[in-house]
């Protein structure tokens, strides 16, 4: 069934709480469609949505569709079995993944992909603002909430999308990017994957999506972009040749590298690199990449970062260590699926050294069953072989007490993660 989303007037989104599902259910809404979705629980996003004036229910049910639904959206994250996926094609309503809307969205515009294992979001949102900030008007779907939005989607008046290519699933390959950034390639996601080189394959798949007459922006350089960009038909930018000059306000060499990819796509779409290097130097992060969420009565500052592996983790902290070194840095971490954590656990035992202690919580599992082979216990054992001062906290509630227990004037409190560890920091400084 082709879908001509121009004519599309109702849509329901399953798993409206994702970050890229919301962002699409933002746009349909901008369009005049009228909104709705289901998730499974209330978050951030969620409570965003609804003050957009999108109707948002908690839980799944057939009833939720509604009979004149044009288009149902839903995240990958989805089973098939999924009561409203079954209703709406039982009723013939076109049914679509969340990438799949995306590459329809992306064929009316000139398209700018941000992709890339580390970094993909932070560099989405500062390309946004430097293109904002030049009167591009830009369309802009980021995996973030902007700060300034306070949303993960810009509605924009020009031809121009910049939106952020997520590798999990080989989701991006619905893409066919006028300019493609690439960030990095890294090993992740190998509950799907097979190894680094399946990955370098996704990678190098969609540079050879990239138009004829397009770009790919990178660091040809870097480590394990070798592969991806070998037999890339476009013109390649080397981003490693910008000097972004001077701090920036976000921490760390991985945001520096960022900033200098954000920059060198702008100025090939025509935007002065002063002025792109001066949006890109006071540019303040977005919600859960190294964002800070305040003070405790003690001094203590907390910040908040969704870093999940053990790249952006070890970037991250060497980051806080490097703008604040004589600071005590405490870090409350959240592990991130039970693949990922056993996958990687010799990667995570040597990922917190610049941490002065951690705190482990309980595995996230987000889509996963429990594995018995792997847990928050071993993630401490290796920290602690590693000469890591680490212990095990059984619950928010516990982690919030020892994070003030620990807490003086000379502490940066970091909680880390991809799930509900954010809840952590958000209690900590309500």
């Amino acid at each position: 069934m082709s879908i001509d989303l121009k004519n599309i007037k109702k849509v329901h989104c399953v798993g409206i709480g994702g970050i890229g599902v919301s962002a699409v259910a933002r746009l349909f809404a901008d369009r005049g469609a009228s909104v709705s979705g289901s998730d499974m629980s209330d978050s951030p996003v969620t409570e965003g949505l609804r003050a957009a004036g999108i109707a948002v229910h908690i839980g799944h049910d057939a009833s939720h569709v509604a009979a004149d639904t044009d288009l149902v959206i839903h995240t990958i994250a989805v089973p098939g079995d999924n009561p409203e996926l079954i209703a709406a094609r039982q009723a013939g309503i076109a049914v679509r993944s969340y990438p799949e809307v995306l590459g329809l969205l992306s064929e009316n515009f000139y398209t700018v992909a941000v992709s890339g294992t580390h970094g993909k979001t932070t560099t989405t949102a500062m390309l946004a603002r430097v293109l904002s900030a030049a009167d591009r008007d830009p369309t802009v779907i980021v995996g973030s909430l902007l700060h300034e939005e306070k949303s993960n989607f810009i509605a924009g008046s020009s031809d121009l999308l910049v939106v952020e290519a997520c590798e999990y699933r080989r989701s991006f390959l619905h893409l066919h990017p006028d300019l493609l950034i690439i960030t990095n390639v890294d090993t992740d996601h190998l509950d799907y994957f097979e190894d680094l080189s399946d990955i370098q394959d996704a990678f190098s798949e969609l540079a050879g999506n990239v138009a004829d007459d397009g770009v790919v922006v990178c660091d040809p350089e870097a480590e394990n972009l070798a592969p991806v960009i070998n037999n890339c038909g476009a013109d390649l930018i080397d981003f490693a040749d910008i000097d972004l000059e001077g701090e920036l306000e976000v921490p760390g060499e991985h945001n520096r590298q960022n900033g200098q990819a954000a920059t060198a796509a702008a100025s090939y779409l025509g935007v002065d690199v002063a002025a792109a290097t001066a949006s890109i130097r006071s540019f303040a992060g977005t919600w859960r990449r190294a964002q800070k969420k305040g003070e405790l009565d003690s001094g203590a500052l907390v910040f908040d970062d969704y870093g999940h592996h053990p790249t952006e983790i070890s970037s991250t902290l060497a980051g806080f260590r490097s703008r604040w070194p004589d600071r005590k840095l405490i870090v409350a971490f959240q592990p991130h699926l039970y693949s990922r954590t056993k996958q990687l656990l010799a990667e995570f035992s040597k990922s917190f050294t610049d941490a002065d202690r951690v705190l482990i919580l309980p595995i996230y599992a987000a889509r996963e069953a429990p594995d018995p082979d792997i847990s928050a216990e071993l993630l401490v054992e290796k920290l602690i072989e590693q000469g890591t001062a680490a212990e095990l906290v059984a619950d928010f509630s516990v982690a919030e007490k020892r994070l003030r227990e620990l807490a003086d004037d000379e502490t940066l409190i970091l909680t880390q993660g991809a799930g509900d560890i954010y809840q952590v920091a958000d209690n900590l400084t309500l």
